[in-house]
């Protein structure tokens, strides 16, 4: 296994992060993960055996920002386990920088946010320094590239991997790419994060993906699932995938553990030639946009009213006018009711069925809903902090909702809501937070205004006056 002179991905592998998994760390504790531990030191020898000249780690505890994938700057890094009372095991680790300034001009030229700019800390995370602890113990070769995870949706980070698999075959190294994570947190009910039967579930379908290499699955694990899981490694696995674009696979699974409440997996995937048939991302791309095609036939005309105002800013930067929308829509005039009704409305944008932007007014500020909707679609796909500006090559994959809302009403208490009927405003002085209804992973008035609140930037504790709104969905 992994023999061979070839350059590129050779092998990619899944491990966990738990510092407990060290002696020095553990105590004697580490038993408990013996399986683990065990394969971890399988893993190692396997990677003595590939002699890479670069190891590839995706950590979630790396550097990492909502919109944009870190990559660590800089010549070297240094580490010790000090956090966890084992200050003794240090680690000191070479950057493959030229690895890393070729991942740079490789993401610039597709204007791509990845980059070296912003890093907090320069030392190893833990999520670095428990593989390369193991690996060390076997090969004291190849230099690093240490890279974070980021808030963007799944198949971003698909195509960082990618980014990674060009580079490496560029500069013909061999590459070891280790996708560094944690399964579920929520496992046992004595674990440190309690019990949840997502996180049953996690462990399970993402042991069978791993099993099989079906890395076209990873997909459909959803943001709202994979967060009541409890899991940190997910993101990881796909930007590993995304290494792996197009390759034969391999699979091996070594371990997987949950005695102490979190789930533990130890797996290899070996690339052995190349397969058309498994370029992931392109297959979820072209399945997508077919899907879309066909809802377009049926959006009603609010949603093509957002939709044609998107795709004219960004492919020509124009705002289009009402007479000018109408055109577009291939219609004289646009319905009575949007030239005279004025209402707050907001414009959602999704993509792979993950948010891709939303903004909207809670009142009316436009002359007329069409103004309106006009105005919120342009600012929905290029203003939304949470997200960089909508591209022209996205716009056959997005998914495009106006909401028209009522007028806010004060209410008394929590009682007289209702998450799936009722829109809620949260006020605190100056401050002021909105949440649409009918939210997938919203299912109580707790969570609407939790959620609410932190938009606002409101303390959980703090006492706010609330609003109900009504709103009409279309889509």
């Amino acid at each position: 296994m992994f023999g061979g002179n070839v350059m590129g991905i050779i092998a990619a592998f899944i491990v966990p992060h738990p510092p407990l998994i060290l002696h020095e760390v553990g105590r004697g504790e580490e038993e408990k993960i013996r399986e683990t531990r065990d394969a971890y030191f399988e893993v190692g020898r396997e990677i003595a055996k590939i002699c890479p000249d670069t190891i590839v780690i995706s950590s979630p505890h790396a550097t990492m920002y909502a919109d944009y994938f870190h990559v660590s700057p800089g010549e070297r890094a240094t580490g010790s386990f000090q956090a966890f009372r084992a200050p003794e095991v240090v680690l000191n680790e070479e950057y493959d920088t030229e690895f890393v300034k070729t991942m740079e001009r490789f993401a610039r030229k597709k204007n791509y946010p990845l980059g070296t700019e912003g890093e907090r800390n320069p030392g190893l995370d833990h999520g670095t320094m428990v593989p390369l602890y193991f690996i060390r113990k076997h090969y004291g070769g190849a230099k690093i590239v240490r890279i974070g995870l980021s808030g963007l949706p799944l198949y971003e980070h698909y195509r960082v991997g990618t980014i990674v698999k060009k580079v490496a075959e560029y500069l013909d190294r061999r590459v070891v790419y280790i996708a560094s994570g944690d399964l579920s947190h929520k496992l046992q009910t004595y674990g440190p994060y309690g019990f949840a039967p997502e996180g049953l579930e996690y462990d399970k379908r993402i042991m069978e993906v791993c099993r099989w290499a079906e890395f076209d699955k990873l997909f459909d694990f959803s943001e709202d699932f994979c967060e009541k899981a409890a899991e940190c490694g997910h993101r990881s696995f796909v930007m590993m995938a995304g290494a792996l674009d197009g390759m034969k696979v391999q699979a091996k699974v070594y371990s997987h553990q949950d005695v102490t409440g979190v789930g533990y997996g130890v797996c290899s995937f070996e690339a052995t030639g190349e397969d058309e048939g498994r370029r992931f991302l392109r297959q979820r791309e072209w399945l997508e946009a077919e899907e879309i095609r066909a809802k377009r036939m049926e959006e009603d005309i609010y949603v093509q009213l957002a939709r044609v105002s998107v795709e004219s800013y960004i492919m020509s930067h124009k705002r289009l006018n009402v007479s000018e929308a109408a055109k577009e829509l291939y219609m004289k005039e646009l319905p009575e009711e949007f030239l005279t009704k004025r209402a707050g409305a907001f414009v959602s944008i999704h993509k792979f069925g993950a948010l891709r932007g939303c903004i909207g007014t809670i009142l009316p500020t436009r002359e007329n809903l069409a103004q309106e909707i006009l105005q919120n679609a342009i600012s929905a796909s290029t203003e939304d902090p949470r997200f960089s500006a909508i591209t022209e090559r996205e716009l056959p994959y997005l998914e495009i909702s106006v909401d028209v809302l009522g007028m806010p009403e004060v209410v008394e208490s929590e009682k007289d809501l209702d998450c799936k009927k009722y829109g809620v405003i949260v006020t605190n002085g100056r401050r002021r937070g909105l949440l649409l209804p009918d939210l997938e992973g919203v299912d109580t008035v707790e969570q609407q205004i939790a959620i609410a609140k932190r938009k606002a930037g409101i303390d959980e504790e703090e006492k706010v006056s609330l609003q109900r709104f009504e709103v009409v969905r279309h889509t």
